[in-house]
C-alpha cells in the first residue's frame, strides 16, 4: 500500500513540474560573424536559439551594444522561428567608432525580456566569448 501511494505523489510531483512555466527559457546567442563594408560600416550575422512557442512567446531582438550599454544597432525580429532553431539573422550598416575594438551583443524574446547571456566580440578577429550579464529586467525593453 505505501508503494502505491508514494508511486501516486511521485506520478502527481512530476506532472506539477512539467506543466510549471520554464524561466530559464532565454535567448542563447549561439554564434557571430561580422564583416567590415567598404563604407566601413559593419555588417552582423547572429545565430539564435530560442524555444519559441509562438506569437506568444519568441526571439523578438538582437543588439550590437558598447561595452558601457550605447546601443549600436539593433535587429528586430518579426515573428516566431519556431521550426526554424537555431536560426541566423543578419543586420547590415552599423557605424561602430573605430576606438571600439570590442562590442557585446544581447538578445531578448517577449516574455523574458532582455537575456543575461549575452557575447562579447573583438571586431579585428571575431574571437567570441559568452558573458553572463547582471542586468535589471524589463519585458520589452529597448535598452540594455
Amino acid at each position: 500500500m505505501l508503494n502505491k501511494h508514494l508511486f501516486c505523489y511521485v506520478v502527481i510531483v512530476i506532472a506539477t513540474l512539467f506543466s510549471m512555466p520554464s524561466f530559464s527559457n532565454e535567448v542563447e546567442i549561439i554564434n557571430v560573424k561580422t564583416k567590415q563594408l567598404q563604407d566601413k560600416s559593419w555588417r552582423f550575422d547572429v545565430t539564435l536559439k530560442h524555444d519559441d512557442k509562438g506569437w506568444n512567446h519568441y526571439a523578438n531582438k538582437w543588439q550590437v551594444i558598447t561595452l558601457d550599454n550605447k546601443i549600436l544597432g539593433t535587429r528586430t525580429l518579426y515573428h516566431p522561428h519556431v521550426n526554424e532553431q537555431p536560426f541566423t539573422r543578419s543586420l547590415d550598416g552599423v557605424k561602430i567608432p573605430t576606438d571600439i575594438k570590442k562590442v557585446r551583443i544581447i538578445a531578448q524574446d517577449t516574455v523574458h525580456g532582455l537575456s543575461k547571456n549575452a557575447v562579447e566580440l573583438v571586431l579585428s578577429s571575431n574571437k567570441l566569448t559568452h558573458v553572463s550579464l547582471t542586468l535589471s529586467k524589463s519585458k520589452k525593453t529597448d535598452k540594455p
